[in-house]
């Protein structure tokens, strides 16, 4: 007789608490490795395989592809070991940057000539635990044949549209969520179908238009837009932010950058630039890398710095974490940012990459706005804000002369420290922007 031990889906960060099942990688049956991964799925920000910390046989499954389950409820169990034998823990490495529970959900005792073919969760049957699993596919016009996601597929099923005559954006013609959502905002509804998210019936306060009813849209907030509203919402909550801007001239910090790029070797990025920047700040101003645990009442100082930075995306904002930027160099965080944003946009960041930073560098500049207050990301202490870099009158030498300027701003948790402190950091930031020199004293 062997224990059965159940694996339950682990918490894949970032405040989501959902995810659905996009492909089982073991049958019923199969035997597993501690650690090895079991079942792909796909969160509002990425696709993961999830892999599990026991060895053994598995004995079910719960769930079909395209099931979307709550984070904590059983994916699968599995016999391990002797009765009288401790189990095996594996390594603790469900997901990067997360470990496994202390002790498992549910332990129970099955007859190995009779494995358990499946078993209901609250109340319902999951997937016939030996069907193979199922890959949903859809021919895109003039390509090759691109695997539709279980979201993308829900997305326009419930808009009414047929994916067999979209053609997808993504590589080798995937069909994206941004390519589904475009096709229901340019085609009307067809037979009866509305578009995912619209009221089924003209709520009240529906307005007439040209002799037809326009209902209210409401969008549930679930997926990515429900994990960024908790978490705005909590950082609101908790922490009494404050914001303090300066305009800085960023002339000679894009001359710097022309002159490392024309030396040859690889091209520096100039957010690589603002996060050298950042790091120089922040071992002079170390409060403002910091966390506060309320439950102590004490403010924990990093001495690290695991730089977020905002990455808009189809599946919206993330803010993928380069661990350890204070030890990088601009080549180095050139690089890796490179490579985090690669992965964000083809939605492959591991929970590891998305969760652990200690601040955040947001550029806001890039769509074309020159300041912002940005929300805290929880539980972080600061956010430093970069508008765009613009040709300004500016006075440089004791004459009016047309520079780069650029405005920055730190939001960041009044707890930590005080505007003396906060002002410092900006300062010393606005002083590296107008004289790149400066760093040359903390490297």
């Amino acid at each position: 007789m062997a224990q059965v031990l159940e694996f339950k889906l682990p918490d894949l960060g970032e405040g989501l608490t959902e995810a659905e099942i996009v492909r089982w990688l073991v049958q019923v049956g199969d035997v597993v490795a501690v650690d090895q991964p079991v079942v792909e799925v796909e969160t509002a920000k990425a696709s993961v395989e999830v892999p599990c910390p026991y060895g053994g046989v598995v004995t079910a499954r719960y769930g079909e592809e395209g099931t979307e389950l709550p984070v904590g409820a059983p994916l699968l169990t599995v016999a391990v070991g002797e009765p009288e034998a401790e189990p095996e823990s594996g390594s603790g490495n469900v997901l990067v940057g997360y470990g496994t529970s202390g002790a498992p959900g549910r332990r129970r005792r099955v007859r190995p000539a009779a494995p358990v073919r499946g078993a209901r969760v609250n109340g319902a049957a999951p997937a016939p635990a030996a069907s193979a699993p199922a890959v949903t596919r859809a021919a895109a016009p003039g390509g090759p044949v691109p695997v539709i996601s279980p979201l993308v597929r829900r997305l326009a099923r419930e808009g009414g549209l047929d994916l067999r005559g979209l053609a997808g954006s993504g590589p080798d013609g995937l069909i994206l969520r941004a390519d589904v959502e475009r096709a229901l905002r340019a085609a009307p509804a067809r037979d009866g179908a509305r578009p995912a998210g619209a009221a089924a019936v003209p709520a009240p306060g529906t307005a007439e238009v040209r002799g037809q009813s326009a209902a209210e849209v409401r969008v549930p907030l679930k997926g990515i837009r429900g994990a960024v509203a908790d978490k705005l919402s909590r950082s609101r909550r908790e922490i009494p932010d404050a914001t303090c801007w300066v305009d800085a001239d960023a002339t000679e910090l894009m001359r710097a950058r022309a002159a490392m790029n024309a030396a040859g070797g690889p091209k520096i990025s100039l957010l690589a630039l603002l996060a050298r920047v950042c790091t120089a700040a922040l071992a002079r101003f170390p409060e403002l890398n910091s966390s506060v645990d309320t439950e102590a009442r004490e403010v924990v100082q990093h001495p690290y710095v695991h730089l977020g930075f905002a990455a808009q995306t189809d599946r919206g904002l993330v803010v993928p974490v380069v661990r350890d930027a204070h030890a990088r160099g601009a080549e180095s965080l050139t690089a890796e940012f490179a490579r985090l944003t690669e992965a964000a946009r083809a939605g492959t960041l591991t929970p590891g990459e998305l969760t652990g930073g200690t601040f955040t560098l947001n550029n806001y500049g890039v769509f074309g706005v020159d300041g912002s207050t940005p929300i805290v990301n929880h539980p972080e202490a600061a956010m430093l804000g970069v508008g765009r870099i613009v040709p300004k009158p500016w006075v440089h030498e004791g004459e009016l002369a047309v520079r780069q300027v650029v405005q920055l701003s730190l939001t960041f948790d009044h707890r930590v420290c005080d505007g003396g402190t906060a002002g410092g950091f900006l300062r010393y930031v606005a002083d590296c922007v107008e004289q790149p020199a400066v760093l040359l004293r903390t490297l």
